[in-house]
């Protein structure tokens, strides 16, 4: 039997030991039966907040399915349209908690993708098989390392549409660009959508340090999606090898909260509404310890935080915190 990559298992998963330890199988769909199974039965995704009334205008509706190290999809759109936000948790969950909320995968057009990691890819081409008009749209570079680095069919290429880092494009009735961010995959991005009232969401995850040019989209942002992987002191002091504790700190690797929560702080100003802080690892942080250091950072500077909720005493804090859940989906959030 061959001998597990450990270079490779690293590279896709520095967050989890014991995904580096041992080797994992991945469920990716591999040349054979094209045929589209049957949607699932629907099930209710946990704590829905609202459903999405059509019509209403200028409001933006927000999903975690799951983010972390185990898998990260989200979904983001309007009473139309929308797109995923990489393709790492099983589509059962991800579409069953979307027509919860009353969208359906017609209304889903296209998927973007990060990066090439795992985490963010697993499931990409199971999705566009089963629902054949969604498109993948990153950068070719991406897409070659996705073919390169996973055992994936190479039909995925049929649903790729090439984008470029900096070049606006359009998808959902919204505009999007792709921005470098320091990780170690292939092709890494962030994205700052603006749907047709300008509101801006960026997406800002998998990343060791905030350069120049994401800062310059992600100080615009009104939603902010921002890392805030690890612990400082959790992280020296677990049980990681030195290696892949070297790995996650440096340039290339991952977010720690007190970078997070120093940019956060530093660059608020009134039209920053909620930062979801994504990709908390599960052996090198908590989401108390990650939602308390921003909130102090945020505080130090005189302004009230809120904690999602909507309810009476959170709704007008000066801005919204709320760390998206590992495994879980989080409620579906109404961006005003």
């Amino acid at each position: 039997m061959a001998k597990p990559n450990r270079k490779r298992m690293l590279d896709e998963d520095l967050e989890d030991t014991s995904d580096v330890l041992r080797t994992r199988q991945i469920d990716f769909d591999v040349d054979g039966d094209d045929t589209p199974p049957a949607d699932a039965s629907m099930q209710p995704t946990p704590t829905p907040i609202e459903k999405p009334s059509a019509g209403v205008g200028g409001q933006m509706f927000f999903i975690s399915f799951g983010s972390g190290s185990s898998g990260n999809c989200a979904y983001l759109g309007d009473s139309y349209s929308g797109l995923l936000i990489d393709a790492g948790v099983d589509p059962e969950g991800v579409f069953r908690g979307l027509a919860h909320h009353g969208i359906r995968p017609a209304m889903v057009k296209g998927i973007i993708l990060t990066h090439d990691h795992q985490d963010h890819v697993r499931y990409v081409y199971k999705i566009i098989k089963r629902h054949r008009h969604i498109q993948v749209y990153c950068t070719p570079r991406l897409m070659q390392g996705l073919l390169r680095r996973h055992n994936i069919s190479r039909r995925v290429k049929d649903y790729h549409k090439s984008i470029f880092k900096e070049i606006p494009f359009h998808l959902a009735g919204m505009e999007l660009t792709a921005f470098e961010t320091m990780h170690d995959g292939t092709d890494n991005m962030g994205f700052s959508i603006v749907n047709q009232e300008g509101t801006r969401f960026v997406v800002a995850t998998d990343m060791g340090e905030i350069t120049e040019r994401a800062m310059c989209y992600m100080e615009q942002a009104n939603y902010l999606m921002i890392e805030s992987n690890y612990d400082r002191q959790m992280l020296d002091q677990g049980r990681y090898p030195e290696m892949l504790k070297h790995r996650v700190r440096g340039a290339t690797g991952h977010l720690d909260n007190a970078v997070c929560a120093n940019f956060v702080a530093s660059h608020y100003h009134q039209g920053l509404r909620y930062v979801f802080l994504c990709h908390l690892s599960n052996d090198n942080n908590t989401p108390d310890k990650a939602l308390t250091v921003v909130r102090n950072a945020l505080e130090q500077r005189g302004l009230s935080v809120g904690d999602a909720s909507n309810s009476v005493a959170h709704r007008n804090r000066d801005v919204q915190l709320y760390a998206l859940p590992r495994y879980d989906a989080s409620p579906l959030f109404v961006l005003q």
